[in-house]
């Protein structure tokens, strides 16, 4: 098991919500000991914070400005292109329905599928990319080429099978492209990721046309949504979590912002 991959995990569970929204009430109740007032304030504060992103209309706040960073590919935009990369997004593992395999998570699938819809309007050659960060014995990448030979009847030149996040997807993934001639390249990828994902590949060296999938602010709003709800939570989750990743990668690659 990769140990940047469990500092990862560790550091976001606590920076990210809906942990660092507990561990603030938690403290708030501590502090109410000696500040009560203020305390309890804070405890309350936390609560009605962490409510409001488990709604559509605060999960927004966050995953809307990030999906609308990139537009939906169009048929313009593929001119040129040579390949397409898709990024991995975990795996369900030990499937009993599939003798015992890993799969793709749900959203490797909506990535899969919609790189087999491309790959079927373009015929451009496929490269997918992941690892083994969680120390299992199959990579991403292995799992996903056999999705979608087997799933999609769509055929994998690539796989690379070493890297353990987005930055080092971008990295192995160049340089295994360079030598076949590849730089212009359609990367799929969800909305949320696609930005993060698009300033490291370029920082590898490769010209990126984003080809997002999986849309959240599209989708049409429901009474219910103003309730909170775990799938709004988790969007917030994962928005935030890009986010921070951006950050980071400008703070680290100073030249990504150029």
């Amino acid at each position: 098991m990769n140990a940047s991959w469990i500092f990862n995990t560790a550091m976001g569970a606590l920076l990210l919500p809906p942990f660092n929204l507990i561990l603030l009430c938690a403290l708030g109740l501590l502090l109410s000991r000696r500040w009560r007032r203020a305390g309890l304030t804070l405890s309350a504060l936390s609560l009605v914070l962490l409510a409001l992103i488990s709604t559509r209309p605060g999960a927004m706040l966050f995953v809307e400005p990030l999906e609308k960073q990139n537009t939906p590919l169009t048929a313009a935009d593929i001119r040129g292109a040579q390949a397409i990369v898709v990024l991995g997004a975990g795996r369900l593992a030990n499937a009993p329905e599939y003798e015992s395999q890993d799969v793709p998570s749900s959203i490797a699938l909506q990535r899969l599928r919609y790189a087999a819809k491309l790959q079927r309007e373009t015929r451009l050659p496929i490269l997918v990319t992941g690892g083994m960060p969680d120390g299992s014995a199959e990579s991403e990448a292995a799992i996903m080429a056999r999705s979608l030979r087997e799933d999609f009847s769509v055929p994998v030149r690539w796989l690379e099978e070493a890297s353990n996040n987005t930055a080092e997807n971008a990295r192995d993934s160049a340089a295994i492209l360079r030598p076949a001639g590849v730089r212009r390249i359609l990367l799929v990828t969800d909305a949320m990721h696609m930005q993060r994902a698009k300033l490291v590949f370029a920082q590898a060296g490769l010209d990126v046309v984003p080809a997002p999938t999986i849309f959240n602010y599209t989708e049409p709003v429901r009474v219910v949504d103003y309730f909170p709800q775990s799938r709004w939570l988790q969007r917030t989750y994962y928005a935030t979590h890009e986010w921070l990743g951006i950050a980071w990668y400008w703070l680290r690659h100073r030249d990504l912002a150029k």
